[in-house]
């Protein structure tokens, strides 16, 4: 990986690191990196965005890069990121665009690409972007009078995304259900799905004003969601992300239900139904070491892969295995998608519950999750953090202390920060042993 792309695309400040110009350029560069094998007379891209304030503004920037090559933009308008990788598959776009920084706080955003076929770009084509990128000259060719691309507007063709869905969707007539669309690009459709499948719902995050996604609301803080489970008696609580590509559940009793335990219940569901192709599991490194003991008790097994949906993706594709994810709520179940999507995840599992006739926390149950402990140290300097000698000496004496437990210390992706993560037996231990290690990286690291 380059400086340019991370984990998930680019991300960054919103017109500071991730400005019109930067924008306006790799759309340019996109456009014809995936137009180079294309021969379609009217070649076009999907370009969709969350509700973030600098959305437009980045929208504008790349449809301008795009159609200076020739290429003709669909808008999509606010949508979610599984959204466009469908629809870009199924319309038979060149490409597609989303504008989001997922799970991040309004005054970041991003940019991801897809291919033709709805995949992320692969790591050399991101390379090969970027690279193009730092050169001095644009030879990228500029059409001009009526070959330069127009920008039309598509909002409609959500319409089959929905329909997607609805397809792969149990009926819940009667069902509770709370939403959480955390102010951002699920904030209508969600709820309008599940009012269709004849679920009652309680909707928050609903009211997305530019500044308030993923703030105290979504995936990443579902206490909010908690509290309205219990008090509306509601069977289940859902949390989506920004960009609607996470789900985090909460059973009928408050209790969050993650990543992890969601892909424990659909894998135990499809191993009985001879339907868990490979009898494989795909999980990061991040996952919980109860899933390990879990596959040993049901017959089948987990592959581990490093932290991001991407990874998984790409191991998934390697074993032609069909269930893969995170422990943050990314779920792929390639047969339907080829990316993360929080909206048929929920589907999914609410079919397992309405089908077998048992309440969430019931389902989850099987799943007994090993102690484990994250923090995450926000840092000013992550270059080479590898070689840091007392951070590397740190790390080697956590790992001889917790003996047959986990320490995992990678870097984010997608934020500044470095992410430690300790599982084992012994809580306390973990507790003392995660402030030593997040002291001495913040010291040598410089507090961001």
């Amino acid at each position: 990986m380059g400086n340019l792309f991370g984990t998930d695309g680019i991300r960054g400040t919103a017109n500071a690191k991730l400005t019109p110009e930067l924008a306006l350029r790799m759309g340019r560069i996109a456009a014809s990196l995936l137009g180079r094998e294309s021969k379609e007379k009217r070649p076009f891209f999907l370009l969709g965005r969350d509700t973030r304030l600098s959305g437009s503004m980045l929208e504008g920037a790349l449809a301008a890069g795009i159609t200076s090559t020739g290429t003709d933009v669909h808008l999509l308008g606010i949508v979610s990121t599984p959204a466009v990788a469908f629809l870009t598959r199924r319309l038979g776009a060149r490409g597609g665009v989303m504008i989001s920084a997922s799970h991040n706080l309004m005054a970041d955003n991003g940019i991801k690409f897809f291919g033709s076929e709805g995949y992320k770009l692969s790591d050399a084509l991101e390379a090969e972007a970027e690279a193009l990128y730092i050169k001095d000259e644009d030879e990228i060719p500029r059409p001009q009078g009526a070959a330069v691309g127009r920008v039309v507007g598509a909002a409609r063709s959500v319409r089959q995304y929905r329909s997607f869905l609805r397809e792969r969707a149990p009926v819940l007539q009667g069902i509770k259900v709370v939403l959480d669309c955390a102010n951002g690009s699920l904030y209508r459709l969600a709820p309008a799905l599940y009012r269709e499948l004849g679920a009652v719902i309680v909707a928050l995050g609903v009211s997305p004003d530019g500044t308030n996604i993923n703030v105290n609301c979504g995936s990443t803080s579902v206490g909010r969601l908690q509290q309205a489970v219990t008090q509306h008696g509601a069977d289940v609580g859902l949390a989506f992300d920004g960009d609607g590509d996470r789900l985090i559940a909460v059973d009928e009793q408050g209790a969050i239900v993650d990543g992890d335990a969601i892909m424990a219940v659909c894998a135990t569901y499809l191993k009985e139904k001879n339907m868990l192709s490979g009898n494989t599991l795909v999980a990061t490194v991040m996952s919980n070491g109860g899933l390990d003991l879990l596959a040993g008790e049901q017959g089948f097994r987990v592959l581990r892969t490093s932290v991001g949906d991407r990874f998984v993706l790409e191991e998934m594709q390697k074993g032609g295995y069909d269930l893969g994810g995170e422990q943050s709520g990314h779920i792929i179940f390639s047969r339907h998608l080829p990316t993360g999507d929080g909206l048929l995840t929920s589907l999914q599992l609410l079919g397992i519950m309405v089908e077998k006739g048992q309440p969430l926390s019931r389902l989850a149950s099987i799943m007994r999750c090993l102690p484990q402990l994250l923090v995450n140290c926000r840092v000013k300097e992550m270059q080479e953090w590898e070689k840091n000698e007392r951070i590397a000496q740190s790390i080697a004496q956590a790992k001889e202390r917790l003996g047959t437990g986990r320490v995992l210390v990678r870097a984010s992706g997608t934020e500044p920060l470095i992410r430690i993560m300790l599982e084992g037996d012994n809580n306390s231990l973990l507790q003392e042993i995660s402030r030593e290690l997040a002291a001495v990286v913040t010291e040598e690291l410089g507090h961001a």
